[in-house]
């Protein structure tokens, strides 16, 4: 395929890489990569071995001992050659996410778009990390903090965002003077390995040293292990379940390091009686099935006041009537693939354990097969009648499922449903009601990290720190403030005068 070609991508690639150089090991077995849209093998990968993980993380420490010192403004700039890298390869690299990944042809372009709107934030953040300057309550002393790089800053990410993960952390961490090593899903490594051709071009084209973006696939018992152990690496961000954050964060925290957990996500949108209807639906649909349901912000629950609970269970078995399910390289399809056929066994089970529980699946829920469906991973999103408190609508399944839930009485009480789950991810409110939307807003409101109003709970701007509480980690990655998570806060105070007074009054004289 053309676009292999294009990105550098061979029918058997190594899976190391200090960001000019491949390490060439072999021995430690192959991952052999398919496509979820059509069951086609599309390439291999050698994963890396221990000694090479020793070797990319002492490249990984000489280079921040050098990026450290070089003046932001500088990192900033490299950061900018890289966007206009992404730019240039924006069509291969999205259809590579999508061919890999299984989301649509949009959604993949979309990706490599947000990684281009991270390089702009970081570029404009690069002349902008910001200390505060304190009053002393001691005459003559200036007290003030400021804020320097912090190391090697390890990247997890997950398979259902390939590549604008990564660059949520690793763009940041480039401009606030890190240097970065990324570990990512083995299910889809070719978009990781094109990424990293596509790098190494401005890393050639400005001399930069080895070590400042390095790539590294392994097993996760062995290099992962390493990886969260490893007192080099001041902070790890990871991308996956809460089981996996809550190991990641364990052992890290033992050694004292720091961790950024995107956890699971267990989305809500209420809609309430003064709900515009017309406005909620796409939402509430591409919430649901955009990327098949694998997105961390996927909307799970949608939980409807009774008096208009009938008319939107209509509305909605309408419009999942009209999606069109198929390969995601066609742009006139809604819904692509699962990942693979773990994940088809997940969406039977949770729709069967449902069942169980009361529920009633009134749309979709099947395995679809055919000429059209021959990776054996397409599914017939589903909705279904359910409640809040059952075991299973509790829980985050990876799919195209949306429980339909209705509450009485007033908003308070669906706030209460809606945070009556124990993660904390994204939340949604349709409303044209001022006095609803405020009480979702506010303290006594959404107990998630992302709380929005007449929007769905999906397709969050960069510019915007994401992430959640409770179960989703409490991590911030991206926009906002996010930045100094990259880098060690510091408090300066000068005594420019030439008396000794201390703090709080002590008298300390000899």
């Amino acid at each position: 395929m053309e676009f292999l070609k294009q990105l550098g991508i061979k029918e058997k690639n190594y899976g190391c890489s200090t960001g000019q150089k491949w390490l060439e090991t072999s021995a430690e077995g192959e991952l052999k990569i398919y496509s979820p849209t059509n069951g086609k093998f599309i390439a291999s990968v050698y994963q890396c071995s221990e000694a090479d993980y020793e070797h990319i993380l002492e490249k990984g420490v000489d280079a921040f001992n050098y990026w450290r010192t070089v003046p932001a403004p500088k990192r900033g700039e490299i950061v900018r050659q890289i966007g206009l890298k992404l730019r240039e390869f924006k069509r291969p690299l999205g259809t590579l996410v999508s061919y890999e990944m299984g989301k649509s042809l949009q959604e993949g372009m979309g990706e490599v778009q947000e990684m281009i709107d991270i390089c702009d934030f970081a570029v404009g953040l690069s002349r902008q990390l910001y200390g505060h300057t304190m009053a002393s309550e001691r005459p003559m002393h200036r007290m003030y903090d400021q804020y320097h790089p912090l190391g090697v800053v390890a990247t997890i990410s997950a398979f259902n965002f390939p590549v604008a993960v990564w660059s949520w952390n690793a763009m940041l961490a480039t401009v606030c003077g890190d240097s970065n090593l990324w570990k990512p899903s083995s299910k889809v490594p070719l978009s990781a390995i094109a990424t990293q051709n596509i790098i190494a071009q401005v890393v050639k084209e400005n001399n930069l040293p080895e070590g400042l973006f390095n790539l590294i696939i392994g097993r996760g018992a062995t290099i992962g292990e390493k990886l969260l152990n490893d007192k080099r690496i001041p902070l790890i961000s990871v991308t996956g379940s809460t089981k996996v954050g809550r190991h990641a964060g364990e052992v890290v925290q033992r050694r004292f390091g720091r961790t950024i957990l995107e956890l699971g996500g267990n989305n809500a949108i209420i809609m309430t009686p003064d709900a515009d209807l017309k406005m909620a639906m796409p939402a509430v649909v591409f919430g649901a099935v955009g990327t098949a349901g694998q997105r961390c912000t996927s909307t799970r629950r949608l939980i409807v006041h009774e008096s208009i609970y009938d008319k939107v269970k209509d509305s909605l078995v309408k419009a999942y009537s009209g999606l069109k399910i198929g390969d995601p390289l066609n742009e006139k399809n809604h819904v692509g693939p699962l990942i693979d056929k773990y994940a088809v066994t997940a969406f039977q089970k949770a729709l069967k354990e449902v069942k169980e529980a009361g529920g009633k699946v009134i749309y979709g829920g099947e395995n679809l097969s055919g000429e059209s469906y021959g990776s054996g991973c397409y599914v017939q999103p589903a909705i279904v009648e359910a409640e809040n408190n059952y075991p299973i609508v509790q829980e985050e399944t990876f799919a195209p499922i949306l429980y339909l839930i209705k509450y009485r009485g007033t908003v308070t009480n669906a706030i209460a449903l809606q945070n009556g789950v124990v993660q904390g991810l994204s939340s949604s409110i349709f409303t044209n009601n001022m006095r609803e939307a405020e009480e979702f807003l506010s303290a006594a409101g959404s107990d998630c990290g992302i709380a929005n109003v007449n929007i769905g709970t999906s397709g969050a701007e960069i510019g915007g720190a994401f992430g959640g509480e409770k179960e989703t980690g409490g991590g911030r990655e991206s926009g906002s403030e996010a930045w100094k998570l990259y880098m060690r806060l510091q408090t300066n105070t000068i005594n420019y005068g030439t008396q000794l007074p201390l703090a709080q009054g002590i008298k300390f004289d000899i």
